[in-house]
């Protein structure tokens, strides 16, 4: 996988490619999402690898107007550190100013700070609510 390989705009992917992507992470699957998510999302963002495997995944939902939010910057384990996370949110941006929206938001644990304020994000303040599902595990938001 080459550091420099740019995201494409709502590339191909078959049903459980994403699916697969997130469990290779430690994310539930969330098989149910797909392919009703793309269909609802404003656009993503893929990138796949030498072999043709989806290596990243990215996508910003929200109303099409002035803001929109990144979800599930997902890079797989074997392809981590080599710029596709980067790419992704590079090609989500500059999708973004072209369909005219200006803010662009996204949550994130503290251990990926770095790495969104070195994509351009100011940190701020905010929240998170979700609702707690039983027979489920609990999965921290990384928020205190």
């Amino acid at each position: 996988m080459k550091a420099n390989q740019s995201a494409i705009i709502n590339l191909p992917i078959a049903g459980t490619e994403v699916p697969e992507l997130r469990e290779s992470i430690g994310w539930e699957r969330r098989d149910q999402d797909f392919p009703l998510l793309f269909e609802r999302c404003n656009f993503w963002a893929g990138v796949r690898s030498n072999e043709g495997t989806l290596a990243g995944f990215g996508y910003i939902c929200g109303m099409g107007l002035q803001h929109g939010y990144i979800e599930d910057i997902i890079v797989h384990p074997d392809h981590q550190k080599k710029g596709i996370g980067k790419a992704l949110i590079k090609g989500l941006l500059e999708e973004a100013e072209k369909r005219g929206i200006e803010i662009v938001t996204l949550t994130f644990s503290e251990e990926h700070a770095e790495f969104y304020q070195s994509c351009g994000f100011t940190l701020s303040t905010g929240g998170v609510w979700r609702v707690e599902h039983r027979n489920r595990k609990t999965i921290s938001t990384g928020f205190r």
